[in-house]
């Protein structure tokens, strides 16, 4: 083992092709891509120009074709300059065009080839034959690729023939030109599909980012939507029986100082509750940093006498009945009717005024739990806002809620000049693991 490994521990295969070896030549190749993307007949012009460089060159200078051991030379007919330079632009030239018309540029090279090898003549430039087959694996179409290839089997016998009268076994020569060509296509159909898996995985990576925001959107709207209808049935609450106590204590602080003093102690204790509620919603939004919002349990079944107090500090004659085991509910359906009795009880005290009188109902039974609000409505003579005819954003939020638990919503006038609001809460477990 060498020094090295035993003081850093043994190469791993990750380790070489995750270094800045390899991460600096990944950049490079980057760029060469996004280049070749904005400028490709630059690259096409490349090509062609290392073609002619390396085998069209040797093709018309002096001597080159004395080389090579006399019993394999092939006799070829060597033609004159200018038809040598003729057939080697019709067979390099059409490489121009080898990535955006792969089919045509095939085509062309191959009349070209055929043509050569009738005049039995041999050129190095023969090889823009290969590199066209590879670009018709690569960028031109699977079906015009089966007869190509046919065309070349056909081509390629053909050499095959007129190489054999040199001394070179047929056999050979064929192994040698299958060979090429096969590597051709294999290594065009190769690129083609790794290409293809990694445009692939772009748009994979796309559709997850996309998918990923609309889900983050969603997620921002639950939770606006979710805060929206706390701070309605938290602020509209308390600040109808605010405002109902202020109007009240107004009218009592010239006849009965003493009932307006009561009135200012309920609107200071109303107060403190609400701002305690907005906190405690607040610290939930907040960012938990240097110091943890000292939380209190969400209101439940267990509140409402506490809430029928204050709703009845306001004016209401509000009388609470509960039957069924209630306090076997789990702390979400115990929120959800209580917020369903506040906005209920808010809207009799807004809509029917102070002096109506309320009947809040609970019914637990083994799988259903009704919860019923019933309010009187004014005093005969005593015009107060009627309910209004379409559906605000608290009958909305109730009904909402009611449709997190399976449950239904009915709301409308009930006997004489009241309001009746009723829900259904299913109290069967959810298989799928939602609330129950």
């Amino acid at each position: 083992m060498s020094e090295y490994a035993t003081s850093t521990g043994p190469f791993t295969g990750a380790e070489v092709l995750s270094g800045p070896v390899f991460a600096r030549l990944a950049r490079i190749g980057q760029r060469v891509r996004q280049a070749d993307r904005d400028h490709p007949w630059v690259f096409d012009t490349a090509v062609v120009a290392v073609v002619v460089l390396l085998f069209c060159l040797p093709d018309v200078l002096p001597g080159h074709g004395d080389a090579g051991p006399r019993e394999h030379r092939i006799v070829l007919t060597r033609l004159p300059l200018p038809a040598t330079l003729a057939l080697q632009a019709g067979l390099v030239l059409p490489l121009l065009w080898r990535r955006r018309r792969p089919t045509a540029a095939f085509v062309a090279i191959m009349a070209v080839f055929v043509l050569q090898w009738s005049l039995n003549v041999g050129l190095r430039a023969d090889v823009a034959l290969l590199v066209a087959l590879y670009s018709l694996a690569l960028h031109g179409r699977l079906r015009h690729l089966a007869w190509s290839c046919a065309a070349m089997v056909g081509a390629v016998a053909v050499v095959a023939a007129a190489v054999s009268g040199g001394g070179l076994p047929v056999g050979d020569a064929l192994f040698f030109l299958f060979s090429a060509a096969t590597a051709a296509v294999a290594l065009g159909i190769a690129v083609r599909i790794r290409r293809a898996q990694l445009a692939g995985l772009r748009e994979r990576a796309a559709r997850l980012e996309i998918e990923r925001d609309q889900r983050s959107r969603l997620a921002t709207a639950t939770e606006r939507a979710r805060v929206a209808r706390e701070m309605h049935d938290i602020i509209g609450h308390n600040l109808s029986v605010i405002v109902t106590l202020a109007d009240g204590g107004a009218y009592a602080a010239q006849a009965a100082p003493e009932r307006g003093r009561e009135a200012l102690l309920l609107i200071g204790d109303t107060s403190r509750q609400a701002l305690g509620e907005l906190r405690r919603m607040l610290g939930v939004l907040r960012d938990q940093g240097e110091e943890a919002a000292e939380f209190t349990p969400q209101p439940g079944i267990a509140d409402l006498d506490g809430l029928c107090a204050r709703i009845r500090a306001a004016g209401p004659q509000v009388v609470y009945t509960a039957a069924g085991d209630l306090d076997r509910l789990d702390r979400g359906m115990q929120l959800m009717a209580y917020r369903i009795v506040q906005e209920s009880l808010t809207n009799a005290l807004k809509h029917a005024g102070p002096d109506t009188r309320a009947h809040v109902t609970l019914t637990a039974g083994t799988d259903r739990l009704r919860v019923r609000v019933q309010d009187s409505g004014p005093p005969p003579g005593v015009r107060t806002p009627a309910h209004p005819g379409g559906e605000g954003h608290g009958l909305t939020g109730i009904r909402e809620r009611a449709a997190l638990y399976g449950g239904a919503v009915t709301a409308g006038p009930g006997p004489g000049a009241g309001w009746t609001v009723e829900a259904v809460l299913d109290l069967t477990p959810d298989p799928t693991g939602g609330p129950t």
